[in-house]
């Protein structure tokens, strides 16, 4: 049936590098989004910081506005995109929007990491949505399809890379051997990587994306601050050239899995098993592992960062809710419990069981090992095998690394603590959990 609308009006708030190309595909295919709707999809404002700076063809300069009020407070404003980053002012932005009835698109990740279920509850109380496909994986769809698709299976666990510069900068320290600090110089010379890395080094935005997963694919409430979150930056070439002599390639890796009535959510760097899916990802490639009682694994692969794959993501959001607009769509609804919350608590890091692979120097001289093995022995912790790696003669230490069973992260962090107070060991390189 045809639309008794004469067109959807859009606000777009941000003009940065996705905004551009939201921009830019709006209009470039807007006839064949029009007929897909059933009547033109009208970008009407456009919220900028600076309406005198020069956007390049293609950007009507008319459009431009620097009051939020004449998007959001606009009846004739449908759709509000939100692609300006960042929690203030964009939570109000949509907050605003939303309670005007208006539906939102956004790939705010912290906004929907932080606020998700308050914004979903509102959006729900309105008789709108809120839709945010592009706020974990760019161009990867995940969203809807734990939303829809994925409604009929006991959602098990989630594995995932979902940081395209901290994956860049891995695989660059896997393949040219690498130190860390070089591998992200190339990452920041080639774009992949802010001045400013910390977000995607530390862990914090993927931290940010496992939250909006989890919280989804469990049916219960999620924040940042749940997530157990250690960043890249004490890797070494050491690590990355001793776990491929095992075996093993390292990823920073965003868990999340039922564990005893509970949830355990983490975001660390990781020894994943060569033979694995998520261990052939690589560059800025990012994926998504979702393992169910129905569908068993499931793997989402796609570019995760870019104008153009996160944009595509939000115009086609923006297309799901122009199709609801003119009422050629039902509303489709969220998991059961996604804003009301669910009965998963998030279980202490403490609590998990894993192999566990440790670097360090030590004494090299006779019975060493064995006061390292008493300790941790002594801490219910067995030992798998141990190599000698490296011997520095003029300090007279050797490198030992060190694969465990199956052990609890508390003893471990507890031996770890005795260890270093060991005067045969000179330094605990690095200790990075195992997976596969």
């Amino acid at each position: 049936m045809a639309s008794q609308r004469s067109r959807v009006g859009i606000g777009l708030i941000g003009l940065g590098v996705v905004g551009s190309g939201v921009a830019r595909i709006l209009q470039e295919k807007a006839q064949v989004y029009a007929r897909q709707v059933g009547c033109p999809l009208c970008l009407t404002r456009i919220l900028v910081r600076d309406p005198t700076k020069d956007r390049g063809p293609g950007i009507d300069k008319s459009l431009l506005t620097t009051d939020a009020s004449a998007i959001l407070d606009d009846p004739a404003v449908d759709i509000v995109i939100e692609v300006m980053g960042g929690e203030s002012p964009a939570h109000d932005y949509v907050r605003r929007a939303l309670s005007a009835g208006k539906y939102v698109v956004t790939a705010n990740k912290e906004v929907i990491a932080k606020h998700g279920a308050e914004l979903r509850s509102l959006a729900e109380e309105k008789g709108v949505d809120i839709l945010y496909e592009a706020s974990v994986g760019g161009g990867i769809p995940i969203i809807a399809p734990l939303k829809r698709d994925l409604l009929a299976n006991d959602i098990e666990a989630i594995s995932a890379i979902i940081n395209g510069t901290t994956n860049y900068i891995l695989t660059c320290m896997s393949r040219e051997g690498r130190d860390f600090g070089e591998a992200l110089g190339q990452a920041q010379a080639l774009g992949y990587a802010e001045p400013d890395p910390a977000n995607d080094v530390e862990g914090i935005d993927a931290a940010y994306k496992l939250a909006i997963l989890a919280s989804l694919a469990f049916h219960t409430r999620l924040h940042p601050d749940d997530v157990y979150r250690e960043g890249i930056t004490r890797l070494s070439s050491r690590d990355f050239r001793y776990a491929s002599e095992l075996g093993y390639v390292i990823k920073l890796l965003a868990l999340a899995r039922k564990l005893d009535g509970g949830l355990q959510v983490r975001v660390h760097p990781t020894l994943l098993a060569r033979e694995e899916e998520l261990a052939k990802v690589d560059g800025v490639l990012n994926a998504v592992q979702v393992e169910g009682d129905l569908l068993g694994r499931v793997l989402f692969q796609g570019r995760g960062a870019g104008a153009l794959p996160t944009a595509s993501a939000v115009v086609a959001d923006v297309l799901d809710a122009a199709l609801r607009v003119v009422g050629a769509s039902p509303r489709q609804p969220g998991p059961a419990g996604s804003a009301a919350g669910g009965p998963l608590t998030v279980r202490p890091m403490s609590d998990l069981r894993t192999r566990y692979y440790m670097r360090m120097s030590v004494a090299d001289r006779p019975g060493v090992l064995g006061q390292i093995a008493r300790v941790l022995g002594d801490h219910d912790i067995s030992i798998a095998s141990v190599i000698q790696k490296e011997a520095d003669e003029r300090a007279q230490t050797a490198e030992i690394v060190i694969m465990t069973h199956e052990a609890q992260e508390a003893n471990v962090r507890n031996a770890f603590r005795e260890m270093e107070q060991l005067p045969v060991v000179a330094d605990i390189g690095n200790l990075l959990r195992v997976e596969g």
